[in-house]
C-alpha cells in the first residue's frame, strides 16, 4: 500500500536527510484501536501518521481512562519513550483508523541520540505536546462538558481532516474523562443547535464556526500551538 507524505514532523527534516529515512521505512495501515504500546512497554516501532489519530490515554485503577494526548499527521508516535529511560504508564492506540511511515524504535532511537536534524525535530514536537498537554490539564478541571466535547471535536477534525467520525458516546465519555450521561446530553444539545449530526455511533460536523464558538478558549489557544510548531 502507498502512503504519501502527509506528514509534517518529517518536511521538517532536510531533504538529503528525509530521503534517507523514507527509503528504510514501511507504509502501514493503521486499523482503530490498534496498539502502538501498553504501559511499561518498549515501544516496538515509531509511526510517522500520515493520516488517522493516534490517541495516548492514562489508565486509571478502578478501569477507566482519560486522554491526555493526540497525534495526527502533523507529529509522531510514540516520542515520549525517545527521551529517556523511565517507564511510561499511558497506553497509545489508533482512535481513528489511518496510515502511517513505520520505523523500528530502535533506529529512531539511534537518529534521534545521533542525527542533530531530528533531535531538534523531536524536542521541538516533545515541547509542542507538552503544552497542550498542560492546556488539556486545565481544560479538564476548569470547562463544562459541553465546551470541552466541542474543543475535542473540533482537535479531532483539524488532525483528521473529515467532516463525520465513527464515535460512540461511551468512547466520547472515556476521551473526555466524562460521565456518559453528561456527554450524550451535551451531544443532544448540539445536535438540537445544528452544529453535529449524531447516528449510530457517528458524529458529523455541520457547522464549524458554530463549533468553534461553542468551545472553550483552549481551542483556539492549541490551535495557535500548532501553528506555532510549523510556521
Amino acid at each position: 500500500m502507498e502512503a504519501p507524505l502527509t506528514n509534517r514532523f518529517l518536511s521538517t527534516l532536510p531533504p538529503a536527510y528525509r530521503k534517507s529515512l523514507m527509503d528504510r521505512m514501511v507504509p502501514v495501515a493503521m486499523p482503530r484501536r490498534m496498539s502502538v504500546y501498553q504501559p511499561g512497554e518498549v515501544p516496538r516501532f515509531s509511526y510517522f501518521v500520515t493520516s488517522g489519530l493516534v490517541s495516548v490515554v492514562s489508565n486509571l485503577e478502578d478501569g477507566t481512562m482519560t486522554e491526555i494526548e493526540v497525534v495526527g499527521a502533523e507529529g509522531i508516535s510514540p516520542w515520549l519513550q525517545l527521551l529517556g529511560n523511565l517507564s511510561v504508564n499511558s497506553s497509545c492506540f489508533m482512535q481513528v483508523a489511518g496510515t502511517a511511515l513505520r520505523l523500528p524504535f530502535a533506529e529512531m532511537r539511534e537518529e534521534f541520540e545521533n542525527n542533530i536534524d531530528m533531535r531538534r525535530s523531536v524536542l521541538a514536537f516533545a515541547e509542542h505536546q507538552a503544552l497542550v498537554m498542560g492546556q488539556l490539564a486545565a481544560c479538564n478541571r476548569r470547562h463544562i462538558v459541553d465546551q470541552r466535547l466541542a474543543r475535542w471535536l473540533l482537535m479531532v477534525q483539524d488532525r483528521v481532516q473529515t467532516e463525520e467520525l465513527a464515535l460512540t458516546q461511551e468512547f466520547l465519555a472515556a476521551m473526555l474523562g466524562s460521565r456518559r450521561t453528561s456527554v450524550a446530553l451535551a451531544a443532544g444539545e448540539m445536535q438540537k443547535a445544528g452544529l453535529i449530526r449524531y447516528r449510530r455511533g457517528k458524529v458529523k460536523i455541520i457547522d464549524h464556526a458554530g463549533l468553534v464558538k461553542r468551545a472553550c478558549e483552549c481551542y483556539t489557544v492549541m490551535q495557535g500551538l500548532m501553528n506555532g510548531l510549523y510556521k
